[in-house]
Parts: structure tokens; sequence; C-alpha cells
């Protein structure tokens, strides 16, 4: 996006229809970062728009009936909904017991606000960062595809566009082919807050390289080794298929491809950081061919087996920072932790609600290869 986000926002001439902004439970946090943004640019154009989003709810009988409540008009808006799948700090009354809320709950509650809004609306896009069922993204043997499945029932209530960040496999957009599918990789935003928490740090060949920590995550890995001009390295997961532990066939060992890491800074990048075994299995064996400090990146840092482990890894010298976006729910113990640092990336969410609210091509939003050129300038010329 070339123009200021203030010159092209709300001109009557060139928006696709009135925009809201409807934040479902576990979603707020996010939403009003990115209704501060909205506002603000509206008000620099000269329009008074005190919000954008839509009060709901989705309260639930004793019994676990859940439905979903639109509280204003909706009539003819280009209405952008967010939901986060995978904030287990939502909870509800289920016969009398507390239960958490799981992306089942919230996938649910976002079916049962477009049904809310009964048709009424201009167009409905949904913003999903963690997208539901995608890490059960492929069939083997008889197994369910929950992903594609929901994309479709979403394609079949009427929504225009999907946005996601970091998916699993985006191959998964297959299932709908005839709707809108943006997957979003936030680069531009880790690396700014690489170099603003680290202010020592030196991205060229001789100081810095990436490791993939597997064949999945390549592509997100080589793109950063694209725009920074370094070194590209890559573990690969040896399994035992003889067995089947947890639903998955455990790993063995954690092999190495690529050139040496001795004296260097890591940076590995993945989608999501579950029990977080994996990415401490090749930091300690990182540290074994002597990198000099390991930066870690995950789109979605659940950490779903506690933090101990990690912080035992950072006492010890393995990892350095772990860096994580606030995509998703994020522990107040994870975010008051010394090693972990925080992506933001609302002001990048609000710049693609705003290109899409003006039928602008979101090209230009989700490559961000000139920015970074300006930030690593900025940065090299001190």
């Amino acid at each position: 996006m070339t123009a200021k986000a203030s010159e092209i926002l709300f001109s009557t001439s060139e928006r696709v229809a009135p925009m809201s902004i409807i934040a479902l439970p576990g979603a707020e946090e996010l939403g009003a970062k990115i209704d501060q943004y909205l506002v603000k640019w509206s008000s620099a154009a000269g329009f008074n728009f005190d919000t954008f989003l839509i009060e709901n709810e989705c309260p639930r009988f004793s019994s676990g009936d859940g439905k979903g409540l639109i509280k204003s008009s909706v009539r003819g808006d280009d209405i952008f909904i967010i939901v986060d799948v995978g904030n287990y700090s939502c909870t509800y009354e289920l016969f009398g017991r507390e239960n958490a809320m799981s992306p089942d709950d919230h996938f649910q509650n976002l079916k049962r606000i477009i049904q809310a809004i009964g048709g009424k609306a201009h167009r409905i896009n949904v913003i999903m960062p963690i997208l539901y069922g995608g890490r059960q993204h492929r069939r083997n043997y008889r197994e369910s595809l929950d992903c594609a499945v929901a994309l479709q029932e979403l394609e079949n209530l009427g929504v225009s566009n999907v946005i996601t960040f970091d998916a699993h496999d985006p191959r998964v957009c297959n299932a709908i082919p005839l709707m809108g599918f943006d997957n979003v990789i936030p680069t531009y935003q880790v690396l700014k807050a690489m170099l603003n928490n680290v202010k020592d740090l030196k991205l060229d060949k001789e100081h810095f390289m990436a490791v993939s920590p597997d064949e999945g995550a390549m592509n997100r890995n080589m793109y950063y080794t694209s725009v920074l001009g370094v070194d590209l390295g890559m573990f690969y997961k040896r399994r035992d298929y003889s067995q089947v532990v947890n639903g998955r066939n455990p790993i063995v060992a954690h092999e190495y491809l690529g050139n040496s890491v001795e004296g260097k800074d890591v940076f590995i990048a993945d989608d999501i950081i579950s029990s977080g075994e994996s990415m401490l299995d090749i930091a300690y064996e990182l540290k074994k061919r002597k990198a000099k400090r390991i930066f870690a990146y995950a789109t979605y840092p659940i950490f779903t087996n506690g933090l101990e482990k990690f912080d035992m890894a950072y006492e010890q010298g393995i990892i350095d920072y772990v860096f994580g976006t606030n995509l998703t729910y994020r522990t107040p113990e994870l975010l008051a932790r010394d090693w972990f640092c925080e992506v933001d990336v609302s002001k990048y969410i609000a710049y693609l609600i705003a290109a899409l609210n003006h039928d602008m091509s979101t090209s230009k939003v989700i490559d961000p290869h000139l920015k970074i050129s300006q930030l690593l300038e900025k940065h090299n010329n001190g």
C-alpha cells in the first residue's frame, strides 16, 4: 500500500460499503487495537467515527447450548469478523462446571454470529488468524478433513473472504477455489521486533543465518533468507514409523543439513510452538554445533506444556529470545517472561481491512519486500 492510510480510507467514492468490525468473544483485545488504528486514520481523513466495533454476544444456556446476538444494525455493511479459535481462556458454565472453550466452540460462535447477520450485510469477511482445524490439513488413512470442511461451511454461509496468518498448509484453500482466501506471513513485523529488541544484531551472511526446524517450515524460513541474503540450514525429523504415539509417529532424531552455524546467530521460524519439544531439541542441537545466539519465532506461541522447559533453556543460555505474535491468546505468565518478545500485528490487519473495504489489491500489503529493504537500510545506517 503506497498511499497513506488516511488518504485511502473512508472515501465514499471508493468504499465497498460502510465498514463494521465484529470481534468475537476471545478476540476483543486484538479487535480493539485494530479499531484504534482505523479510527485514527478516519479522523486524519476528516471523518468522525468513535468506533467501528459492533457489540455482540454469544451467551450459553447451562446445558451448553448457545446463540449469537448482534446488538445493532449491520444492514448493507462490509463486515469483518475477527475470531481467535485458539483462545482457551474463555469459559462458560456447563451443567454447573466451568468449561474452557475449545476451537470447536469458537467456530460455532462464528457460525452463530453469521446466522445473526441474517443475510443483511453487503459482504462478510472472516479474519481467522489460527485457521480452524488447520493442523488436520491432509488425509492419511481414514481421517477427517476438518479445515477443508470448515472452509466450505463458511462459503455456504455466505462468507466472501477468509484472511488467515501463516497457515500450517495454505494449500487447504483448494477446498474453496471460488472464495477469497489470503494467507498472510508477518515477516516485516517479525524482523522489526527483532531489530527493536536485539540492538547488536547483524543481519549479514557472516553473522546470521536461518534454520528451518523441519521440511514443512522450509518456505517461511526460505523467505527470510531470501530477503536478508543469508544462508539457510534445515533439520529433518527422523521418525519411527513402526509405532504410533498420541496419534503420530515418534521422532527418533533431528538430522541437520546445511552450512556450519559456528559463531553465528541463528533464527528458527515455525508456525506454532505447541509443546515446544521440537524447537528445544533443535536449539540444543545447534548449541552443540557452536551456534552463538538462538532466536526462535512462532506465529502462535501457545505453549501447551507450560513454560518451565523454556525457562530452563533460557537460564542455560540455549535460547536467547522467543518471538511470537499477538494473533492468539498469550498467558500473562508468558508475557512476563524476559525471553519472550511480542510481535504486534494489529496495524497490519488494519491495513488489510482498509484495502479490502476499498476493493484495493492486497498484494502490496501482503508482500512486504520493499518495507523490509527500507528497514534493513535504516538499521545498517544506524
